[in-house]
């Protein structure tokens, strides 16, 4: 296998995530950003048990929507290996589904968002950066970010699903 795509989500915070810690990481964050500091010990910690909170479709319907547009795209690439990822709130992140698919052999990643409209900090901003850091961790592997969408086209999807109704 030398070819993957990876799908990448926004991410969706589980129902059950209790309120107090959500609150705690929501302040880390908010210092964090405003001091231009790294993550503290703290803050990292509650990330990570967020990402891999226990997840079903009733606590997380996100997620359960993102592995279903990801069940049906998978059959249409062929032999290419198939990840998905989140950008916040949920597990792997982009970083660790990249590592996965490289780990199987993938020497050219296609990264495609969920994300179809232009003035998004994940799909302007965030993915890139982080494309750019695999990029120089993994010079041997081809990255490609299939965005920004074709507006036109996105326009022609959204006008058909409304002549269903």
């Amino acid at each position: 296998m030398t070819r993957a795509v990876i799908l990448v989500g926004h991410g969706g915070l589980p129902t059950n995530f209790p309120g107090q810690a959500l609150g705690r990481l929501r302040a880390l964050q908010a210092i964090r950003k405003k001091t231009h500091a790294e993550p503290t010990a703290e803050e990292v910690e509650l990330e990570a048990t967020l990402r891999h909170w226990p997840r079903t479709p009733a606590i997380d319907p996100y997620q359960a929507g993102l592995e279903a547009l990801a069940a049906r795209i998978k059959p249409k690439l062929g032999d290419a290996a198939f990840a998905i990822a989140y950008n916040e709130f949920c597990a792997p992140t982009l970083e660790e589904a990249a590592e996965e698919v490289i780990g199987a052999g993938a020497r050219e990643i296609i990264v495609i968002p969920t994300m179809m409209t232009p003035g998004g900090s994940h799909s302007e901003i965030e993915i890139p950066e982080t494309l750019e850091h695999l990029r120089k961790a993994h010079p041997g592997v081809t990255f490609r970010y299939a965005w920004p969408f074709d507006l036109d086209r996105v326009a022609a999807m959204l006008a058909e699903q409304l002549e269903r109704f």
